[in-house]
């Protein structure tokens, strides 16, 4: 029997799961180191330093289905399709355009040798490029201006957001009206179809996805299908672990598989296939579930908690244009890890204090006024 819709009142009530909020951050911070040690790599994944940082996209898309599931699986009733992606806009769309305008701003400052294409791209042409960005829509690889065949060449991690917005649209017109039953056979359907491009793809990884053909497109959705439906499945069958110290349990584990060096004594060994699938179907469900399983409010570590879980997607969305500089600035020099530690930490630095930035003088302030302007009293 379908639970009888919430009234708006207590829909705006609803409390979040701070810890997991917590968990986004962690991984968007582990996302920033590990694109700074890939500077340092040569292209081989053998030698990156917090090497499986790349499958914290994967644990983002595990999050999101757990938490639109939560989120909204009972508001249909009193909510359209339409509201429900108003909102999903307000909460993501204004760091996107803030993202790609980053991008833009310093895309000149990348040009060398790992990026020839820039000195070529005329200033009308960067700009054109920068508003498709803000658009979220995908790039065609005959506009591309970086020469990494992305589908947002300027703000690069904005491809798995793309997705994003696809799993939104794929949960408010078919998969929040599928049964548990329905909803569980998909799920072993996707472990399979990842399990599949993690042992049998080129790579033996689960990297990619931000290319704008058949093979960007087939990893992407392997990559975005499995741990979305897992997200709601994990949410709606319940599945909670206890912890009073939640945040850090789940934090440190979540580390630990981000962290672990590449397995295996060629580059493309199919044990780190098996790694990647093995983390994204099993461990970070487990993760999800110690974090799932706190919902307290107070305390030095909920706090804690809370302020990474704000950062997070400020962080996630703005870093990646410094990251393009400092990359090239480590290849132009051929510089050592030893060499980039400084600039490294700065650019961490400038990378969180850049996040914090947006968070508080724009991201909040714009989707306060978006959500008064175009939700309330809209159900």
């Amino acid at each position: 029997m379908k639970a009888p819709a919430l009234p708006e009142t207590a829909l705006r009530e609803k409390s979040h799961y701070v810890v997991l909020d917590g968990l986004r951050g962690v991984a968007s911070l582990l996302v920033v180191v590990f694109h700074l040690f890939e500077a340092f790599s040569g292209g081989d994944p053998t030698k990156q330093i917090i090497n499986h940082g790349y499958l914290a996209v994967d644990f983002f898309f595990l999050l999101s289905g757990f938490v639109i599931a939560y989120a909204y699986d009972d508001r249909w009733g009193s909510m359209s399709v339409w509201n429900f992606c108003k909102r999903r806009l307000i909460r993501l769309q204004p760091m996107v355009v803030l993202g790609s305008l980053i991008g833009g701003a310093l895309f000149y400052l990348q040009a060398g040798p790992l990026f020839p294409l820039i000195s070529q791209t005329p200033l009308w042409q960067m700009v054109l490029v920068m508003l498709w960005g803000c658009t979220l829509l995908p790039l065609p690889k005959s506009m591309d201006i970086r020469g990494w065949n992305e589908l947002h060449p300027l703000n690069g991690p904005a491809w798995s957001l793309f997705y994003e917005y696809i799993a939104n649209i794929g949960y408010a017109l078919i998969f929040r009206r599928l049964s548990l039953r329905v909803l569980s056979v998909l799920v072993i359907g996707a472990a399979a179809f990842l399990l599949h491009l993690a042992l049998a793809g080129t790579s033996r990884d689960l990297i990619g996805g931000w290319s704008l053909d058949a093979e960007g497109l087939h990893i992407g959705f392997a990559r975005l299908l499995y741990p979305f439906l897992a997200g709601m499945l994990l949410m709606r069958v319940g599945t909670r672990i206890r912890s009073r110290h939640a945040f850090a349990l789940s934090s440190l584990l979540l580390v630990a598989a981000l962290s672990i060096p590449r397995l295996g004594d060629t580059p493309h060994h199919w044990s780190n296939g098996l790694y990647d699938a093995l983390c994204v179907i099993l461990i970070f469900p487990l993760v999800v579930a110690i974090g799932a399983g706190e919902k307290r409010v107070d305390g030095v570590s909920v706090s804690i908690a809370r302020f990474f879980g704000e950062l997070s997607f400020p962080l996630y969305i703005t870093h990646y244009p410094l990251i393009y500089v400092y990359t090239e600035w480590a290849v132009d020099r051929h510089a050592s890890p030893g060499q980039g530690v400084v600039w490294g930490m700065l650019l961490l630095a400038a990378s969180v204090a850049i996040a914090y930035g947006s968070l508080v003088f724009y991201d909040r302030p714009v989707r306060r006024w978006l959500t008064a302007r175009f939700t309330q009293n809209r159900g």
